[in-house]
């Protein structure tokens, strides 16, 4: 390794830290170093004891308040004696995070923009406001590309599904971000997006040819290891048809997952694309890696394969005792332990943290949501909100020509990869009867076949049928798909040829898939309420529909162009 080259660019007072650092660790500062934990408190006796005794090397941060997040990584950095890697899940703003910071706007939304520089401007918004707190370490941009509208992990997570958008994107987000002075992680790594399943339960299965995967994933990946990412997140994604053409008469059954195939992390990321960085495993509390390999072989095997750092623990005592003992056994080798903490001390000295206190703003509660930061939000909600298709005729909704309004909402249990959250159906419904429109939500009615409501209490009564869908992508759900209600489907869209009808959808592009024939349909792509006073605008005409779908809303069907 040369540190003094990309992505860690160091200079000779870092590379004597680093050097330095190294030369007085013994066995278990190394150990604790391979980890990177996580917290969902400030807990004082919890985070003292990973910092003192654990000696981890970092700690990633669930949503918290801003005082309590800040509590937390004064604790750890004041009870460490080298310096910490302080993470967070940063996709559509340090929201996901710190709930008073600001959201972005999904990934999705920014690609929906058409602007690359877009990307750029949302990055440093959420590293001005991810550093604040003391936050370093980006898990992102997501660079998946998402190209199976089945995929129940990726959708608005992804800037979209063409490769270039992709690529400018990403690259536009890394180079902003770190110059911003915050690590990014792109992820994930070989390539979500391809398969149907979720890697939160099994591996899932880039099926990619050599070819393939070239002409789109390594041209991702490149233009953001290009852009100077400082780290990768490998996932538990496996990419068989590489795998056997970098190993020559591979089996179906030793085909493994990116974070702990040597193929993919040496020949292909750290060789081929030239990767010179930190590579970090994705969650390894995902059912994943469990299905290849005994736990107590998987967890040293990540280190092993390539992986410089292990993303939480199942029960930390088990998977520590596991790490030794693969250390002890040469399952890592000595070499390969020291090449793993040079990454992680050189990213730590990459980022300064061998020169200042790395403590949280005094006023980081200032810094949050500043006007500044809501007016790139808003900017990005006006410019990505998409008019999918449109009945001539329908828009604008004013409560001059639509007094009656019948409301469908569909939405799931609250909570997902999303901004969703409670009080969006009940809100949405609130500024329409704001607008002037007497609103009246949809319940079912009692009754079977020969039983159920005539169909002109619906026509004759109202003017208006708008349908808002809050459904998010989110781990361990296998589709995403609408639940109708019973009896017998009572809330699907049936009275579209006889009354006008708009069909909205905050989290999910992909509802067509579902609703075919709505004749106005509009994605927003994440429901932040930036986003729903520009769609109230539009719809009343007020203002322009500006998004431009980044991925196919008609799911490369016919009858949902209709």
């Amino acid at each position: 390794m040369d540190l003094s080259k990309a992505p860690f660019n160091l200079d000779e007072t870092g590379i004597k830290w680093v050097t330095d650092t190294l030369a007085t660790m013994d066995a278990d500062d190394k150990l604790g170093q391979l980890f990177c934990q996580l917290t969902y408190s400030d807990d004082d006796e919890y985070l003292a004891d990973l910092a003192k005794n654990k000696r981890v090397g970092g700690v990633m941060l669930r949503n918290m308040p801003v005082g309590e997040a800040s509590r937390a990584v004064t604790t750890l950095q004041t009870s460490t004696r080298i310096p910490m890697l302080i993470a967070a899940n940063l996709e559509a703003g340090v929201t996901q995070t710190i709930p008073e910071g600001t959201h972005t706007g999904a990934l999705m939304a920014i690609g929906a923009t058409g602007d690359p520089k877009t990307a750029a401007t949302a990055a440093k918004v959420i590293a001005a406001e991810a550093m604040s707190v003391g936050i370093n370490w980006s898990f992102g941009p997501v660079i998946d590309l998402d190209l199976n509208y089945r995929n129940p992990i990726v959708a608005t997570r992804a800037f979209g599904g063409d490769t270039d958008l992709v690529a400018q994107m990403g690259a536009e987000y890394v180079t902003a971000m770190e110059a911003a002075g915050m690590a990014t992680s792109i992820k994930h790594w070989p390539g979500d997006g391809v398969d149907d399943r979720d890697q939160h339960l099994l591996n899932s299965v880039n099926t990619m040819t050599v070819e393939e995967w070239d002409a789109t994933f390594r041209k991702v990946y490149q233009a953001s290891i290009d852009a100077g990412a400082r780290t990768v997140m490998a996932g538990h994604i496996m990419l068989p048809e590489y795998s056997k053409a970098l190993c020559p008469g591979l089996a179906d059954k030793d085909v493994l997952p990116g974070l702990v195939a040597k193929e993919l992390l040496n020949d292909l990321l750290r060789g081929s694309l030239g990767f010179n960085g930190l590579v970090v495993t994705d969650a390894t509390t995902m059912s994943g890696m469990a299905q290849v390999l005994p736990r107590k072989d998987a967890v040293p095997a990540t280190i092993a394969a390539g992986c410089d750092m292990f993303l939480f623990t199942k029960n930390f005592d088990e998977d520590y005792g596991y790490m030794r003992e693969g250390i002890a056994n040469g399952t890592i080798t000595p070499e390969r332990l020291d090449e793993a903490i040079t990454r992680i001390l050189a990213l730590k000295a990459s980022l300064g943290l061998h020169l200042c206190d790395n403590l949280p703003a005094a006023n980081a509660a200032e810094l949050l949501r500043t006007p500044e930061h809501v007016a790139v939000a808003r900017d990005i909600a006006a410019r990505s909100v998409t008019l999918v298709k449109e009945e001539a005729g329908v828009l604008p909704i004013t409560p001059e020509r639509y007094k009656r309004v019948l409301f469908y909402g569909l939405e799931g249990d609250g909570w997902g990869y999303g901004i969703s959250g409670e009080g969006i159906l009940d809100g949405f419904m609130e500024r329409l009867r704001e607008a002037g429109h007497e609103v009246t939500k949809f319940e079912p009615a009692e009754g079977w076949e020969g039983r159920t409501i005539p169909t002109t209490d619906v026509t004759d009564n109202y003017d208006l049928i708008v349908y808002l869908a809050n459904l998010s992508v989110k781990s361990n759900q296998t589709c995403v798909r609408i639940v109708w209600k019973e009896p017998m489907g009572a809330d699907v869209p049936e009275f579209i040829t006889t009354t006008p009808t708009v069909f909205i959808s905050v989290e999910n592009p992909y509802h067509l898939l579902d609703v075919p024939r709505v004749r106005t349909f509009i994605n927003t792509y994440n429901s932040s309420p930036y986003v729903f006073d520009h769609l109230m605008a539009a719809l009343c005409g007020e203002a322009e529909f500006q998004g431009t779908a980044p991925t196919d809303p008609f799911l490369g069907r016919w009858d949902t162009r209709l």
